[in-house]
């Protein structure tokens, strides 16, 4: 199977099933020198991990991460980073009755056409188990980054029920199960989402992601935008359906003078933004404002109601997922959204860098500009 692999100077390459003995990947890339361990990446993957409130799925995996090469004496050697997890809880037995069905909604039809073959257990490459080691190397990619650049992810929907953005506290967001802003919302949603768990269904959400720090001048104006790369690696997560940047499709209901994002300089030159509606991206180029995206993720598809479907040798049937499943991917989908966000980033930070080593790390204009 082809395409494992995303990002241009600062790779990632993923391999591994869901019910396998281990997942994994490759970074290649990294500069050297950098300070990175073990103990820095586990606290994204515990972020991440299954069974870490009733609200997610219950199958227990530790997810230890162990760095087999491109690391010598806690720091990077610019050589490619392997990094492992050993999958320890996997129960095949659940996904017995659907080996010669299809879950409807699920990749099981479009594998089967594709390829020819599928591993049914767990979903095999198409399970979200994958996301962890993508999660794995953003913590390497943030490493990148620096201390610097910030990226933080909220859920801002669950089902039909939005934040209220007058209450977002930043703090909150680790202080409950749903990485969730708004307190108040966290508690409507702990009660929706057991009703939903009861009833064998499952409901959608919307996740936002914002990144502070992000210096001007990262991306390209025509096939290489910023934002789209962005937009690339959000839709390329388990589920997700939709992405925008910024505003994003509300921007169609703004009128230009409403949408543009006025700019003044500062005594220092520095310039300074009056709104933030393109989301940090010009022309596909970072402007220096926080880099802000959202994306949108499908209801899990793995469900205990019956669904109609059909069976390998062309039958009709009905099909009902047992298991260990979120009634809500979107709360594990944070940290996953995090990690990609970091990994393009890390990639544009390289190559602006490649092409333009003294471009300013501000948005300041020319001295010759302020003069006129």
């Amino acid at each position: 199977m082809s395409h494992n692999s995303f990002g241009h100077l600062f790779r990632v390459t993923t391999w591994g099933e869901s019910h396998g003995p281990a997942i994994g990947c490759v970074v290649d890339g990294c500069p050297p020198g950098l300070e990175l361990d073990e103990a820095w990446i586990q606290p994204f993957l515990d972020a991440r991990r299954p069974g870490s409130s009733k609200f997610v799925t219950q199958r227990q995996e530790p997810d230890q991460v162990r760095i087999l090469s491109g690391v010598f004496e806690g720091r990077t050697t610019g050589t490619p980073i392997a990094l492992e997890i050993a999958n320890q809880d996997q129960r095949s037995k659940d996904y017995g009755e659907i080996a010669q069905s299809f879950r409807p909604g699920h990749a099981d039809i479009a594998y089967e056409w594709k390829y020819g073959v599928r591993d049914h257990r767990g979903g095999g490459r198409s399970s979200a188990r994958e996301t962890a080691m993508r999660v794995a190397a953003g913590a390497v990619a943030r490493r990148v980054l620096g201390e610097g650049v910030v990226i933080r992810g909220a859920l801002v929907q669950v089902g039909e029920d939005r934040v209220d953005r007058a209450a977002w506290d930043w703090d909150a967001v680790r202080d409950n199960a749903f990485w969730c802003p708004d307190r108040a919302a966290a508690a409507r949603w702990e009660a929706l989402l057991a009703a939903v768990r009861k009833a064998g269904s499952s409901v959608g959400a919307v996740i936002e992601l914002v990144a502070e720090g992000v210096p001007p001048g990262l991306g390209a104006p025509i096939y290489g935008k910023l934002d789209a790369d962005i937009a690339a690696a959000l839709m390329g997560i388990n589920a997700v359906k939709g992405v925008e940047i910024g505003e994003g499709f509300a921007a169609a209901a703004l009128r230009g003078e409403d949408n543009a994002d006025e700019m003044r300089v500062r005594q220092d030159g520095q310039v300074e933004f009056l709104a933030n509606h393109a989301g940090g991206v010009l022309g596909g180029i970072s402007t220096g404002q926080p880099v802000v995206a959202r994306f949108a993720v499908k209801p899990t598809s793995s469900i205990l109601t019956p669904r109609r479907s059909v069976t390998r040798a062309g039958a009709d049937t009905e099909v009902l997922t047992r298991g260990r499943h979120d009634p809500c991917v979107g709360i594990r989908a944070v940290p996953v959204g995090e990690a990609m966000l970091a990994c393009v980033l890390a990639d544009h930070l390289l190559r602006h860098r490649a092409q333009n080593p003294g471009a300013p790390a501000r948005a300041v204009l020319p001295r010759e500009s302020l003069s006129n």
